[in-house]
This record gives C-alpha cells, sequence and structure tokens, in this order.
C-alpha cells in the first residue's frame, strides 16, 4: 500500500486554491468554506492594521548657490535662474506606522525624512497632515515624528526576541507610490548583522516582498502587532529577491523613548573590545556552547575596567537580556544612554558571575568649540576618547555638531580628526587656538574615516 500523504488543512486549502486557478472562472465560483471551514484569510487583520500605516512625502528646498558659477549673478541672469530657494516635493519617498495614536506618534526610517524641510503624512484616508520630526538617529535608522492626534489609529508592538524563524510576516507600506500594497511572507533569519547598512544592525530577516517605498513602514505579525520597521532590501540586480530586512521593533522601541525623552541619542563608550565565541574558543575558555561574546582588549581606566572586566571573560547577558555574539552586545550598550547602569553576566575560568557598570561619556573634558574660536560654535572640541572608545592621541577630535551652526555650515561633523588649520600641523587644542588667533580660517584639513578631506569657507 502506497503511504497516504497528510496535509495540514492550511496547506490543503492553499492547494485547492492553486488548482482552482487553472479552471476558469474558479475564483468567482470559490466558496466560502471548504467541508463546512472558512477559508483561512489575513483580511480580517489587515483591515484592522492598514488604518496605521501611512504614506510620507517631504519638501526639500534646492540650494542655487551651491557651485560657484551659481553664485554669479551675469549666470543667473543670463540663464534666468532664480534668485531665492526653489521647493521640490518629493511624491512618495517611503512608508511610517502609527505606534501612539493618543500622542500622534509615528515610527518611520531616517532616510526617510533626511534632510528634510517639511514632513507630509497622508493617512490611509488621504487626509495629509503636517508632521514635525521629533528626532532621528541614523544609526539605527530609526525616526520618530509627531502628528495632530485627531481620529488616528496605532498598531499595537509585540516583542521582537520572542520571534522565530518560520514565524508568518506581513509587510504593508506603499512601494513605487502604490498606496496600501500588503506581502506576505516568513521570518529567513534573525539577528542579521555585518552588512554594512547602518551603524548598529540587528535585523530581522523576511522574503516578504520589499521594494523602494516600503521603507518605514511595518511588519507584522499574524496578530497585528508591529514586530520590525522595514528598512532596506538585498537587491543584486536591482529588484526584489526575496531577501528584505526590518529593524526589530524592540530596538526601535528603544530609540524612540530615548528620542522622546532627550531627543537625541547619546551614546556612550564601555571600553571593551570583543569577538564572536567559536567553538575553539569555547573549549580554551571551559564554556558549554558557543553563544556570547569574548573579551578581547579592555581600555585601562574605562568604564569596563572599572566594572571588572577583563580580557578572557565571555559575556552572556547584559540587563537580563542575552548576548548571542559580540554584534549582539554592541548592540545592547549602544542602546544604553549615557550614565545607564550595566549589569553583566560573564563566564570567566568556567564559572558564571555577575558584573556591574555604567556607560561613559566619550566626550569628558570636550571643551565647546566657540571657546576656541567663533568658526567652531556649535561643535565640541577635545583630545578625549571617540565613541567606539579608542583615545586619539596627538590630534584633535571632534564631538557633536549642531546643526546650521558655525562647524557645521564649514562642513565639520562629529567623528573628524583636525590634522590642519590653514596649512599649519594642528596636534592639540592649543595649537588650534593659537592658528586661529587673529586670523582668518580658510581651510581646514580633517580626517573622516579612511578619508582626508579639505572643508574650505564659502
Amino acid at each position: 500500500m502506497k503511504p497516504t500523504l497528510q496535509l495540514p488543512r492550511s496547506l490543503l486549502c492553499l492547494v485547492l486554491m492553486v488548482v482552482g486557478a487553472a479552471v476558469p472562472n474558479a475564483w468567482a465560483q470559490l466558496p466560502l468554506a471548504v467541508g463546512g471551514e472558512p477559508l483561512p484569510s489575513l483580511a480580517p487583520m489587515i483591515e484592522r492594521v492598514t488604518p496605521a500605516v501611512v504614506n510620507i512625502a517631504t519638501v526639500n528646498q534646492i540650494d542655487l548657490s551651491g557651485h560657484p558659477l551659481l553664485r554669479d549673478p551675469v549666470f543667473r541672469w543670463f540663464f534666468d535662474l532664480p534668485n531665492h530657494r526653489k521647493p521640490r516635493k518629493s511624491q512618495s519617498l517611503g512608508s511610517g506606522v502609527v505606534v501612539d495614536a493618543r500622542k500622534g506618534l509615528v515610527l518611520t526610517n531616517q532616510h526617510v525624512v533626511a534632510g528634510a524641510d517639511e514632513i507630509e503624512v497622508t493617512l490611509v484616508g488621504g487626509q495629509t497632515l503636517r508632521a514635525t520630526l521629533v528626532g532621528s538617529d541614523p544609526e539605527t535608522d530609526v525616526a520618530v515624528l509627531r502628528i495632530p492626534a485627531e481620529s488616528l489609529s496605532d498598531i499595537p508592538l509585540a516583542d521582537s526576541d520572542r520571534l522565530r524563524v518560520g514565524d508568518f510576516v506581513v509587510a504593508i507600506g506603499n512601494p513605487f507610490g502604490l498606496k496600501q500594497s500588503v506581502t506576505s511572507g516568513i521570518v529567513s533569519a534573525l539577528g542579521r548583522s555585518g552588512l554594512g547598512i547602518e551603524g548598529y544592525e540587528n535585523f530581522i530577516q523576511t522574503d516578504a516582498s520589499i521594494n523602494p517605498g516600503n521603507s518605514g513602514g511595518p511588519l507584522v505579525n499574524l496578530r497585528g502587532e508591529l514586530v520590525g520597521i522595514n528598512t532596506a532590501i538585498l537587491a543584486p540586480g536591482g529588484g526584489n529577491i526575496g531577501i528584505g530586512f526590518a529593524i526589530p521593533v524592540n530596538m526601535a522601541r528603544a530609540v524612540m523613548n530615548q528620542l522622546l525623552e532627550h531627543g537625541e541619542i547619546r551614546r556612550g563608550t564601555f571600553g571593551a573590545a570583543t569577538q564572536d565565541l567559536d567553538a575553539e574558543l569555547a573549549r580554551a575558555l571551559g564554556v558549554k556552547g558557543q553563544e556570547g561574546a569574548v573579551v578581547i582588549e579592555v581600555e585601562p581606566g574605562s568604564a569596563a575596567a572599572r566594572a571588572g572586566l577583563r580580557v578572557g571573560d565571555v559575556v552572556v547577558a547584559l540587563n537580563g537580556i542575552p548576548v548571542h555574539n559580540a554584534s549582539d552586545l554592541r548592540n545592547q550598550v549602544g542602546l544604553v544612554r549615557i550614565g545607564g547602569r550595566i549589569d553583566m553576566e560573564v563566564i570567566r575560568d568556567g564559572k558564571r558571575s555577575r558584573l556591574s557598570g555604567e556607560v561613559a561619556d566619550p566626550y569628558a573634558g570636550f571643551v565647546a568649540g566657540n571657546n576656541i574660536s567663533p568658526y567652531f560654535e556649535g561643535a565640541t572640541l577635545g583630545e578625549g576618547a571617540t565613541p567606539a572608545g579608542k583615545r586619539r592621541s596627538s590630534r584633535v577630535a571632534v564631538g557633536p555638531v549642531k546643526r546650521d551652526s558655525n562647524a557645521w555650515n564649514l562642513g565639520v561633523r562629529e567623528g573628524d580628526l583636525i590634522l590642519e588649520i590653514n596649512r599649519t600641523t594642528i596636534q592639540e587644542l592649543a595649537d588650534l587656538k593659537r592658528a586661529l588667533r587673529g586670523n582668518e580660517l580658510y581651510r581646514v584639513k580633517v580626517q573622516r574615516g579612511d578619508e582626508l578631506i579639505l572643508l574650505s569657507r564659502r
């Protein structure tokens, strides 16, 4: 006797639907139930969720004075160019999701609203509202908007730490300007990092179709709860190939709470370098399994050193949340505000112990730029540690820079190293002050990552 194939009821219904598709007019004749059982449908959940999904468009100002030729009045007269900044409205840049109807809070991606002069949010019914930017974090690509709290619907937030590979998920958004598009799939992987998309990566990977315009929209579970914010796709050929990424809602919620409380994200430094725990290291360190982050360096005098962390320790939990690898630890520390407490569970010499510390301010000891020179008003300058916790020896480092300040308009950005002022080598703050005392600033040479950049005043 041939074995009988037993299909799950939901799969059997899907098979019936596929077979029926080959028969002319089969869709019109499809019954509402089969064998007394209703056909599976996501429609009731989608109907509850979609009113909270919004379309986001921005208004940008075109600066016609960027190129020297465009600053020439004769050139502008000859080509009949206007003498003012011209507004340009971008159509349907992305999506967003209302997470608090009472307060009018909308979560989206930072890259959706980056550089926007005005932000417009369109609700499912077609009503367009002016939004204000509460705050944004480029490192996680999360932004929080506020809109008038009038007849809004929101989506409940799930616990993304409880997601499992294979869970069904649904992506909703406005791809290519097609409003309220719904696609479904499963969670393909969790904790994706090292992709170079964002500074802090802990992505949910899904095969639910995500396309341009979906950015900032919700990824929900079958209960209609928000599990992630859609943010990127892997598209070698330029199209969707079933590999999309979403920011876990737990990370987005932590960033949102900081933005609501402080208006910005100020990340501290802990002063420890780690790597993933592999099988060989686990055996050598007496650790069962391969979950955790191995400490390979502790900076003297750092917060990690003060907490008692040592090289060879394996961090397996932080503030009660399991640590799976080095990237996981970095992400968790990155969500703790400066001065925030850190409770670690570590394995040392095969035994578990607990250590406590707090996240330190990477810019402790930095000074306001206007104390050095009016040209650097709005910046913080110093010779201390960077956000990564490494010392900047023999150079002046740039801390946070206020947007539209003198330093910002000069082109200086957080993390820059100032190498030269007006062709004079800068080793310390005193050099910077001397170079600008009574002199006009015309050129600044900075190191930004691996690049050397020349900045000049317009």
